[in-house]
């Protein structure tokens, strides 16, 4: 069983509008997660530094950051960043491109963790419902034309109000979600914003909001978090074929 989590930190800025990473930090500690997703990890101008102090990550989070080794101040690709385990192997970090009128994106990160092999995707998507819908599709299939086919997870801000909405209906072509839970305001939850999607070979078990005193002032969004459990890859790959074949003999 693994814990993964998706948390929107809005550059580090919280309810005060000051600029606290420490405050991140802890919230990420308290997550107690194997795999985080970051949106809003990075600093919007100025070639994209990262809003948290890399050399305290591990030190204050047992976690380390997939980096994509291109010599950057970033975290990550469009302020998307994946953390885990401090344990974790790392196989392949891909950085995806998403269409937009504004810039958008997401990190795929190929992992063994405890000897399971899986993959991640963090993602934001965008404002407008047409680009959302888009950018599922393209992030759908990306994952799907992946080498080596993987237990997939994604994590990420959907930015949708409503519990499916144009990306969520997309996305639900290829991936179960998670039930949609309020994770946006922190003043006052009201709006589902935060998303888990898994992929076959991929169990969803439990989805909470983490409501603590730090997370309701670190950032404008609450953390999301599930735990999860991983069937080996070579059942992943029969169960995802399988799919394909039952969707080719619908059409």
């Amino acid at each position: 069983m693994l814990r993964v989590a998706t948390y929107n930190i809005r550059k580090c800025v919280g309810l005060d509008w000051v600029r606290r990473p420490e405050r991140i930090l802890s919230v990420i500690g308290e997550l107690r997660a194997d795999v985080v997703a970051l949106q809003e990890a990075d600093r919007r101008f100025g070639g994209r530094p990262a809003t948290l102090p890399m050399d305290l990550l591990i030190q204050r989070t047992g976690l380390k950051a997939v980096t994509l080794g291109d010599g950057t101040r970033s975290s990550g690709h469009h302020g998307n960043a994946i953390l885990v385990r401090e344990d974790a192997v790392i196989h392949r970090v891909t950085p995806l491109d998403l269409p937009s009128l504004e810039p958008r994106g997401a990190l795929i990160a190929d992992l063994s963790i405890d000897g399971a092999m899986l993959r991640v995707a963090g993602v934001h998507l965008g404002l407008r419902a047409t680009d959302r819908a888009r950018q599922a599709r393209a992030l759908v299939r990306a994952l799907e034309d992946a080498r080596d086919p993987l237990p997939t997870i994604v994590l990420g801000d959907v930015n949708e109000w409503t519990p499916l909405g144009a990306a969520g209906a997309e996305m639900c072509k290829a991936f179960q979600p998670s039930r949609p839970l309020a994770s946006f305001h922190t003043s006052v939850p009201v709006a589902p914003l935060d998303r888990i999607f898994v992929g076959p070979g991929v169990s969803l078990g439990a989805v909470r909001v983490h409501r603590s005193i730090t997370a309701r002032r670190a950032s404008d969004h609450l953390p999301l978090y599930a735990e999860v459990s991983l069937a080996d890859a070579a059942t992943a790959v029969a169960r995802s074929a399988e799919a394909g074949e039952g969707a080719s003999s619908n059409t």
